[in-house]
């Protein structure tokens, strides 16, 4: 993409009313007005929060708030550009359910309250292979904490990943005592078993991995 391409969208996101950009600096000092009053101040409504972390061009936010219009979703992401298209589909589409917000994942904990959120799903995320990197990876325990933080009881977390080797890093971490495994496996379109709702939306890039056959992973988990 362009820096011009880039530029127009930074400016169109401004526009809309889904996109929230909250700086930094107001996140780290804990002073981000809609946190704890998602429901009162954005969406109007009581109805379950789900959020997806690293949402890309909001593919996946569109499908679920679309299939699920009694839950409310929102999309974050650092690359405000990309999710640009998810943003403006949603409303071209009057989407009321549905919200953006451009933030580094690992200050989630200042964009949400303790338990305002039901539910995270995680799709595609880069699996940061090199050891030096993992704690960029969005199931680290350090990440795992603040999820927990903001999960209501019985709150759930899904990963969806063609990466074999992060869906096996989490599932090793299912061994702790903290987390309770719900569901997992290795290749979930081969899984007449598998959970409707990790199935039954693909975007442009897992379509892509399933024509080239690289299996789906999947795993949903809680806290204890």
């Amino acid at each position: 993409m362009g820096s011009k391409n880039k530029l127009k969208r930074f400016k169109e996101n401004q526009t809309f009313k889904n996109v929230i950009q909250p700086s930094r600096e107001q996140l780290e000092k804990d002073a981000f007005e809609l946190k704890g009053h998602w429901h009162q101040k954005y969406f109007g409504n009581d109805r379950p929060i789900v959020l997806e972390l690293g949402c890309g061009k909001g593919e996946y936010t569109l499908h679920l708030a679309t299939q699920n219009p009694d839950k409310n979703f929102i999309g974050i992401d650092i690359k405000g550009a990309r999710f640009w298209r998810g943003a403006k589909t949603a409303l071209e589409e009057n989407r009321e359910n549905i919200a953006f917000v451009r933030a580094q994942i690992e200050l989630i904990d200042t964009l949400f309250a303790d338990g305002e959120v039901s539910e995270i799903w995680i799709t595609f995320p880069d699996p940061q292979i090199k050891f030096k990197r993992s704690k960029h990876r969005l199931t680290h325990p350090a990440f795992l904490n603040r999820y927990q933080k903001i999960l209501q009881d019985q709150g759930s977390v899904h990963l969806k990943t063609d990466s074999a080797f992060l869906h096996g890093y989490t599932l090793g971490l299912m061994h702790d005592p903290a987390y309770h495994l719900l569901y997992a496996h290795h290749d979930i379109y081969n899984n007449p078993h598998a959970p409707q709702s990790a199935v039954a939306i693909q975007t442009f890039y897992e379509k892509m991995f399933l024509e080239q056959n690289i299996p789906i992973t999947y795993l949903q988990f809680q806290f204890n």
